[in-house]
């Protein structure tokens, strides 16, 4: 696999908590890679402690792996854009609420206003999705996003076809590959 060697990759995650041990391991394959992470986690991610580890145990996981604080308010992440901060923008895990808002020009949350921002100097953005609702409701703006300029997909899967028919999830693995294509414009 190619070098990330000073790559500047805004990690944003969001509260797909069961996919959280993925992510953080596809964060640090980036660091192995020789990107820099700057860590950015919405109001849930940062804040609900869940079955899968507390809010505190999430937070400092992903600043040990970026080596610095996360980003965790709309007010610090609207500097991301302006003082271009970042090379690429990567949603690990991405929700269905999140990828809606972004197929739509919502900016409410701060992986939003982090991503809105990243946007403003028309760099790419990748976004591994992770939903129960994939093949129903959100259909519609995963295609939008499919669709839109500057978003890339990592691919998707069925998440349980009998328990869970409606559901997709990235491929976390294809994590860095996927943003090695976006930062090519290949993607």
């Amino acid at each position: 696999m190619q070098t990330l060697e000073g790559v500047r990759i805004g990690f944003a995650m969001t509260g797909s908590f069961c996919t959280f041990a993925q992510a953080f391991a596809q964060a640090e394959q980036l660091v192995s890679l020789g990107a820099e992470l700057i860590p950015v986690m919405s109001e849930h991610a940062a804040n609900i402690s869940t079955r899968f580890g507390t809010a505190s145990e999430m937070r400092e996981r992903l600043e040990t792996i970026a080596g610095r604080k996360a980003i965790l308010t709309i007010e610090d992440a609207e500097p991301i854009g302006p003082k271009q901060m970042t090379d690429i923008m990567a949603v690990v895990p991405c929700t269905s609420n999140t990828a809606a808002k972004l197929a739509h020009s919502i900016t409410d949350t701060t992986v939003t206003m982090a991503v809105k921002s990243h946007l403003r100097g028309q760099k790419p953005v990748v976004l591994a999705i992770a939903t129960n609702d994939a093949l129903a409701g959100s259909l519609k703006n995963i295609g939008l996003l499919a669709n839109m300029q500057h978003y890339y997909l990592v691919p998707l899967r069925r998440d349980d076809p009998v328990k869970k028919p409606a559901s997709l999830v990235a491929d976390f693995s294809r994590t860095a590959e996927t943003v090695l294509k976006a930062l090519a414009g290949t993607g």
